[in-house]
């Protein structure tokens, strides 16, 4: 057992110096090297928060702009995100100090703030939103320091350090909202090596920031447009009051500091972010569990099956076996085609593809190439994997309809193209009218969703067409008995043989396995964390196959047993049953890790889950359901049929 878990640590090792080496960056994005002077860019991403799942484009809120907004061409997956990445009237330059400067055109001159604008700025500090910006791609992070529960003597000495996405917006005193008008901008760069001659280039590495609250009468600014700081102890905050006009000054400070980080690790910071250390001892622990239940399900079907077979291969004792009861009695009846063949085979077709999809996209992105530094990559691959991926869809389900004696296989070839994105295509459709009734950034515009039409019509259905003409033509697979003419009597069932009871059965070792892994895409999704353990991901997916084939090949073997052979739905559903695990999880995780009140959020949240529950429910009825009649053929290969 011991050996066991020091050949996993070894393996886990293994990912995860795979997942460092890569340092996220992959050939084609080059650093940015600057000169003294050089200017350095600030833009403005969005306004998130956890409370509303809402996202709003920065300029929703009357912070100052520049003489001319530009927002960059973005990536189908920033879209899809809410990122609406736009330009600031910040001025920072390489390398050059600056103590305070007020950041509207006009020196001296506050901002008035309208009744409604301050309103708006108030309800938005209640909803606890922070703001994100980025300096050459690298998004800004808000330090917090604290004393973990050390011994007193050690706490003088070490505070832990954590880094915050984005900077509050502002903060809440009693029924008093105050912002954050003064950001101060700590920049660190790392020189690079260059010859004597040549002039000192530099790259960004790290981007912090300090957000302060202060009160337009203790910022002095003069005609220059710079300003002096109060004492840090005598100033009072900012208070933007929602029943009248609020005046107030935008300022900003920026700090220069050198820094030991090289360009291709500088990320790294933004990835420890999580306040949870990875429970590596859990994870070990499951992946031990998982893989001894394997262990233990594999040699008991193999002791069994092997008994079965001699018994009933024993020729002098036909007269025995007759009587007996067991699998054997209903071969044949084992594959005679089930209800709604066309229905099962298109639900195979897109469990084949969503498999395809995320075993692509997990592995390439535990080489590195799709890290958080390229925004909106993952689900832009995602998408475009989707779609690509029709043609094997379309491949295995034209294949299984024909093995099930269909015969219409367009109607079934344009049911397996829509049935499942016409779903989910419906459930988005209608969350997005809720989101656009809220003006949110994370809305889909109109252009993008004609587009994500066309592509799921112009790439995905044909090549769906594809697939299946060629699957339907192939050779349907090969059933080793015959089908009877007329079908047996199925004898009573016992109450554990009940679908819902092998559901909830079969669900729990497959939802253990991953269980731990689905904390950290839930906080990744729903609290605006950064998610990077793909190498991680990568092996929990495979102990996930492996969990989901053996329990549905355990359960179809004790089906059989109880002769009843209307196993094709009933292993699809039963094989899905970690899907319903994941729903009560979820539901679980919102109760009591988030803090959702609002109607919309709280659709949002579970109209997106419903959609993850439902691709899980596709992707792991797949897996099982084809381990099941691999299982199936076999075994019945194996018995002399008379």
């Amino acid at each position: 057992f011991s050996f066991l878990q020091e050949r996993l640590r070894s393996v886990l090792g293994l990912l995860l110096v795979l997942h460092s080496t890569s340092s996220f960056y992959v050939p084609g994005v080059a650093p940015i090297n600057f000169h003294r002077n050089d200017p350095v860019e600030i833009k403005a991403v969005k306004l998130t928060s956890s409370r509303t799942q809402l996202p709003y484009e920065y300029y929703s809120l009357p912070f100052c702009q520049p003489s001319k907004i530009t927002y960059k061409a973005e990536n189908l997956g920033e879209v899809l995100r809410g990122d609406r990445i736009v330009n600031t009237p910040f001025q920072v330059s390489m390398n050059v100090e600056k103590k305070c400067e007020v950041l509207c055109n006009f020196p001296n001159k506050p901002v008035t703030l309208t009744v409604e604008q301050s309103k708006l700025i108030a309800e938005r500090i209640r909803e606890d939103y922070y703001v994100h910006l980025i300096a050459d791609n690298l998004p800004v992070a808000t330090r917090l320091e604290f004393y973990s529960n050390r011994e007193e003597e050690e706490k003088k000495k070490e505070k832990d350090v954590q880094f915050e996405h984005g900077y509050r917006l502002g903060f809440m005193d009693g029924n008093k909202f105050y912002l954050h008008n003064h950001l101060s901008f700590i920049l660190y760069y790392h020189r690079e090596d260059v010859e004597e001659s040549q002039e000192h280039t530099y790259r960004v590495v790290r981007f912090e920031v300090i957000p302060q609250s202060i009160k337009l009468e203790d910022l002095k600014a003069d005609e220059k447009s710079m300003c002096t700081l109060p004492e840090a102890t005598g100033s009072a905050p900012q208070e933007i009051d929602p029943t009248k006009e609020n005046q107030l000054l935008f300022t900003y400070s920026v700090h220069w500091e050198e820094s030991d980080i090289k360009w291709a690790s500088r990320w790294d910071t933004y990835l420890t972010m999580s306040d949870v250390q990875i429970h590596w001892f859990s994870i070990i622990n499951s992946v031990v569990v998982v893989f001894f239940l394997s262990g233990i399900l594999s040699m008991i079907i193999i002791r069994t099956l092997r008994k079965d077979i001699a018994n009933y291969n024993k020729e002098d004792d036909i007269e025995d076996t007759m009587e007996e009861s067991g699998w054997k009695l209903v071969h044949g009846d084992v594959f005679r085609p089930p209800q709604y063949p066309m229905i099962l085979s298109s639900l195979l077709g897109s469990g084949i593809q969503l498999f395809c999809m995320i075993l692509i996209v997990i592995f390439v992105a535990m080489l590195g190439m799709l890290s958080p530094s390229s925004r909106g990559a993952l689900m832009t691959t995602a998408c475009f994997l989707f779609m690509f991926m029709g043609v094997f869809g379309g491949f295995f389900a034209g294949r299984l309809y024909r093995t099930l004696k269909g015969h219409r296989w367009k109607k079934g070839a344009f049911c397996t193209a829509t049935l499942y994105p016409g779903v989910v295509f419906g459930i988005c459709f209608v969350l997005n009218c809720f989101i656009w009734g809220k003006h949110s950034s994370g809305a889909v515009p109109f252009p993008t969703m004609v587009a994500l039409l066309c592509m799921w019509f112009g790439i995905s259905l044909p090549l769906v067409y594809l697939g299946y003409y060629f699957g339907f033509r192939k050779q349907p697979y090969d059933n080793p008995v015959r089908t009877n003419q007329i079908p047996r009597q199925i004898p009573e069932q016992r109450w554990y043989m009940n679908k819902f009871v092998g559901i909830l059965m079969a669900g729990i070792l497959p939802f253990g396995a991953m269980f731990i892994e689905l904390f950290f895409i839930f906080s990744a999704i729903w609290e605006n964390q950064f998610y990077y353990l793909f190498g991680f991901l990568f092996l929990v997916f495979i102990i996930l196959v492996v969990s989901c084939s053996q329990i549905s090949i355990v359960m179809v073997y004790f089906q059989l047993c109880a002769e009843d052979y209307r196993w094709w739905w009933r292993t699809f559903l039963v094989s899905g049953g970690s899907a319903f695990y994941v729903l009560i999880y979820a539901v679980f995780y919102f109760v009591n890790k988030l803090d959702i009140v609002e109607f919309i959020p709280s659709l949002l949240y579970f109209g997106y889950t419903a959609l993850m529950v439902l691709s899980f429910w596709l992707l792991t009825g797949t897996i099982g359901f084809y381990a099941a009649y691999m299982f199936v053929r076999k075994i019945y290969a194996a018995v002399k049929i008379d």
